[in-house]
């Protein structure tokens, strides 16, 4: 188990895949994940995607449990790595009633120290929507920087908006 201030990230778990599938579908969460139309998802889908897990592929996911009770609150992980170039992709996301109180924040810190202190990457990347204002500010806290824009990417609420990779790279790392 990884622990961070707020929050410890774990291996997930057949019993929470009730409560994933719940924020999942919240409409206010599924708007900041999948650039699809952003339909429900089955629970039917979200017990493949746990099994799933299980294969063995370079995706590493932990799910977001807070520090002093337990409770399951989201996920966040590796969805690819890039061995020979050492970079890695993450993602996360947080049920809405855990938005705010810093629990993603030290939860991708946590996720970022153990990828660089752990997997030998010099580079974590990710993609956030550029309405997505509270995600963007809480990654900058991580020490992400923009480093492409992916201009009017994504329509989503009628309107199109851009896209916006972030990066970090080891060196400038710095846990605290």
């Amino acid at each position: 188990m990884l622990e961070g201030q707020k929050v410890k990230l774990r291996e997930y778990r057949k019993e929470d895949i009730p409560k994933a599938w719940e924020y999942i579908n919240d409409p206010d969460v599924r708007r900041f994940l999948n650039p699809g139309i952003p339909y429900p998802m089955r629970l039917e889908d979200e017990e493949k995607w746990f099994e799933e897990q299980r294969s063995g592929k370079d995706t590493y996911n932990f799910a977001i449990i807070l520090k002093d009770t337990g409770e399951y609150i989201g996920g966040c992980g590796i969805n690819t790595v890039d061995w020979k170039n050492r970079h890695v992709c993450v993602g996360i996301f947080l049920g809405k009633k855990f938005w705010s109180k810093g629990y993603g924040t030290d939860a991708m810190k946590v996720l970022v120290n153990f990828i660089f202190s752990q997997m030998n990457i010099n580079k974590v990347y990710l993609h956030v929507y550029s309405f997505n204002k509270r995600a963007i500010k809480s990654y900058e806290k991580c020490g992400f920087k923009i480093e492409a824009v992916l201009r009017e990417h994504i329509f989503r609420d009628g309107e199109y908006h851009d896209e916006y990779i972030m990066s970090i790279l080891r060196r400038e790392w710095k846990y605290d």
